[in-house]
């Protein structure tokens, strides 16, 4: 048995660093899994239980790096005394993913390891022994407000950088203006250029010895042998000729490159939070608080962690719903944005599911909560896009391996150049400058960033549209479909029996036809007798009691309505029963009415009861054509029934009269084909083929089995979300293709030039600088998708 942890990593640079840490900790006792994202800043571990949280963090100490830590407070409302405090903060302090806790001002101050332990695991736990502990105001995660703090010290940094390398800047722009030639005392130079190197510069020279003692070479190794060789050259020359060192130097290599490499990073750890927004926009929507209706009818205000399943939560106008629940007392506008990606506001009225988080825009809401904290839909949401958004897809791992390897040989390919310019009939210095060149283009960031970025953007821009993806291998594997099998009934219709046609067989109007069967029925929770009960309301019918009632399964029912006996049923109910009158062939999901007088048995009605096709499933199924997927209905109705809906629908291929278990068969048979099948579904029947198939899709107006069992679930009832999942697939992994492109013809043109001598060293920093920024700033292109099905392309190359 396994516990899952997540940690929040500092001082990674480059996908070496993110690569030495996973094969260190995959390695480490205990370790089953290992995953570590560069993007994210993020170590997954799955560990047995009997590994202790500080095992895995001193493993990450040891690769150089450091697990992030974060304080948070908690009231004790149930603490009498110094001791009773003392006993809680004992209690906290054993836990696993807490460093300490210590008792201040009558609050307990907790620091704990981010993301490895939860408010929800220390109150539970501390509960457990019986005491209360209360969660202060506050955002649980404190990583934004770290991340704004590094922001603003980088910022300093690099106009202090800037400040210091910006004569060499001048100078270098002036020797390239004939007769404008100006030239820094070489002291002058030393002494702009020292605090550079090893003041500012000295994270490269950290990064450098973490990860040689860690057994691998990283970006930071090659920064700093490049600038500490055009530093040291510098002072050989000073120190040969003194002040007829000048403009022989090269601080201003050494200089513009940290600057560089500084500037660089600091716009891509921009765009890597710019990738990571979904997750920090669904934590933001998390409620703090809750307004509990007492059984007194007082209200009080709760932590939202104390509302427990059957409270009673009233949310006013503006506020947010505190927990997934049912309405049972007022109306209100809805905003769901965040769940379905729908953007107009929704009625919510008594009997109606609301989820935690939503806005209440206008109104007055009674809602009785169902599921709180970790058990709500928004915290599945988080748990699920973070899982996404982690995980590494298998074309990411094979660059993992390049990358290992990709340091050395670049250092390889500078000793090579270095030598072979000598060799060359070069001098030193020539020989020197084109080795440095080679080291400071060099970027392995680019290649580490290419596909978490775009993975992180795409699943983000899926979560907002209401497409929730469960993990990265569903993402991966969307792409290559090229069969979706539909389940019809709450899927390409709404799941709501309808009545389609009435035939009138005897002297009665159709109203007061459908007025008996409705009052037949209005005790029966059956599909169809709503579908009676639905017509009679939009009709305005008034229903009539019903006397000496009886029902038989699977056959139909009979009473007495308005003093006349009739019954409501199937042919077989009718022929059973012998009717006379003979019954009319009536098309599949017909339903008869009888009336029983003085021995005349008559048929005086028919009924043809249709599932509603969803508006958007003739869309829906349009939109898959243009991608090249072959759209399949599969359906327990009849051959007629279904290829009407099959039509309706514009879907060419479809299976009738199939049986939950068939649809297991209907997706085996295509896969054993050579297909990659989607399966869409939304019931628990649904359940076994959403978990054979290459990619199971549940709508999220389904059963909780359907969703647990797909990879992909659409947050609202619309089947064009089905395309439009495997349009941001694809998208995203076009993406991926276009970084990797990019990364490697950057690195394979680049590195060739330098080593040629056509590239100066200030040149190849700002090259590789560049070339991360750009990679990101390619993924985030993606963050502008959205899920228009006039947009969807068709087939993509």
């Amino acid at each position: 048995m396994t516990v899952r942890y997540q940690f929040l990593v500092d001082g990674m640079t480059c996908s070496a660093c993110s690569t030495r840490l996973e094969r260190m900790l995959s390695r480490g006792a205990g370790i089953a899994v290992a995953t570590v994202n560069l993007a994210m800043e993020r170590a997954t571990v799955d560990v047995d239980r009997n590994t202790a949280v500080e095992s895995v963090v001193s493993i990450v100490r040891r690769a150089g790096f450091d697990a992030r830590t974060e304080s948070r407070e908690f009231g004790l409302p149930d603490a009498k005394d110094a001791a009773g405090a003392r006993t809680v903060a004992a209690l906290l302090g054993d836990i696993e993913g807490v460093v300490g806790a210590s008792v201040e001002a009558g609050r307990i101050r907790v620091e704990r390891f981010a993301l490895a332990v939860t408010d929800e695991t220390l109150v539970e736990r501390v509960r457990a022994a019986g005491f209360d502990l209360a969660v202060m105001d506050g955002p649980v995660d404190a990583g934004a407000e770290r991340e704004l703090r590094r922001a603003v010290r980088d910022r300093w940094t690099i106009a202090v950088s800037s400040l210091l390398a910006m004569p060499f800047i001048v100078q270098m722009a002036l020797h390239q203006v004939p007769g404008a030639g100006w030239t820094m005392a070489p002291l002058v130079e030393a002494a702009l250029a020292t605090p550079l190197q090893f003041v500012i510069g000295a994270r490269f020279y950290r990064g450098s010895f973490n990860a040689l003692r860690g057994g691998v070479a990283n970006m930071d190794v090659l920064v700093a042998l490049g600038t500490s060789a055009a530093y040291a050259f510098s002072w050989y020359h000073i120190l040969a000729f003194g002040d007829g060192a000048a403009g022989r130097l090269y601080f201003e290599a050494s200089a513009i490159i940290i600057t560089l490499v500084l500037v660089g990073k600091y716009l891509e750890a921009r765009a890597r939070r710019g990738a990571a927004r979904a997750i920090r926009e669904l934590m933001a929507l998390r409620p703090r608080t809750a307004l509990v209706r007492l059984p007194d009818g007082s209200l009080q205000e709760r932590p939202v962690h104390e509302v427990k399943s059957g409270d009673i939560l009233v949310c006013r106008t503006g506020q947010q719903v505190a927990a997934d629940g049912l309405v049972v007392g007022g109306a209100a506008e809805v905003d769901e944005a965040f769940i379905t990606g729908e953007s107009m506001p929704v009625a919510r009225r008594e009997g109606d599911p609301v989820t935690a988080g939503s806005i209440n825009v206008d109104g007055l809401l009674t809602i009785e909560a169902r599921a709180t904290g970790a058990d709500s839909t928004l915290a599945r949401m988080i748990r699920l896009v973070e899982n996404a958004q982690a995980g590494k897809p298998a074309v990411q791992r094979l660059v993992d391996r390049i990358c290992g390897l990709f340091v050395p040989a670049v250092m390889a390919i500078a000793a090579l150049a270095f030598i072979g310019w000598l060799v060359a009939g070069a001098d030193f210095e020539t020989a020197l400058v084109n080795a440095v060149a080679v080291l400071v283009i060099a970027c392995p960031c680019a290649l580490g960033l290419a596909t978490p970025t775009a993975v992180m953007t795409g699943s983000g821009a899926a979560t907002r549209a209401g497409i929730l993806v469960k993990d990265v291998e569903a993402l991966e594997l969307a792409h290559g479909l090229t069969h979706i099998v539909f389940d019809k009934t709450g899927t390409l219709t709404s799941g709501r029996p309808r009545l389609a046609e009435t035939t009138l067989l005897a002297d009665l109007d159709e109203d007061a036809a459908v007025g008996v069967m409705a009052s037949l029925q209005q005790g029966s929770g059956h599909p169809i007798a709503e579908a009676f009960r639905s017509t009679a309301e939009e009709r305005g019918l008034t229903l009539e009691a019903v006397e000496n009632f009886a029902s038989t399964v699977a056959e139909g029912v009979e009473g007495d309505v308005g003093g006349q006996r009739f019954l409501a049923g199937n042919r077989r109910l009718f022929d059973r029963l012998g009717f006379r009158a003979p019954l009319p062939v009536g098309p599949e999901g017909a339903v008869w009415l009888g009336r029983r007088r003085d021995g005349q048995d008559v048929v005086i009605a028919g009924f043809t009861i249709g599932d509603e096709l969803r508006p958007e499933a003739r869309q829906a199924a349009g939109s898959l054509v243009r991608l090249g997927i072959t759209p399949i209905l599969a359906s327990g109705d009849g051959e007629q029934a279904t290829r009407r809906i099959a039509d309706e629908a514009g879907i060419a291929s479809y299976r009738s009269g199939v049986r939950p278990e068939d649809k297991v068969g209907i997706v085996a048979e295509l896969m054993d084909g050579g297909a990659r099948v989607g399966m869409v579904g939304d019931g628990i029947n649904d359940a076994p083929a959403l978990a054979r198939a290459t990619v199971g899709i549940a709508m999220g107006s389904g059963t909780d089995a359907a969703m647990e069992t797909a990879a992909i679930t659409l947050m609202r009832p619309d089947p064009r979300l089905v395309a439009a999942a495997v349009d941001v697939s694809r998208r995203t992994f076009r993406k991926i293709r276009q970084n990797l492109f990019w990364a490697f013809i950057y690195n394979v043109v680049g590195l060739p030039l330098a080593a040629l001598g056509f590239l100066s060293p200030p040149l190849a920093a700002l090259a590789m600088a560049l070339s991360s920024v750009c990679v990101v700033g390619n993924s985030l292109l993606l963050r502008s998708w959205r899920p228009e099905p006039e947009d969807i392309p068709h087939a993509y190359p």
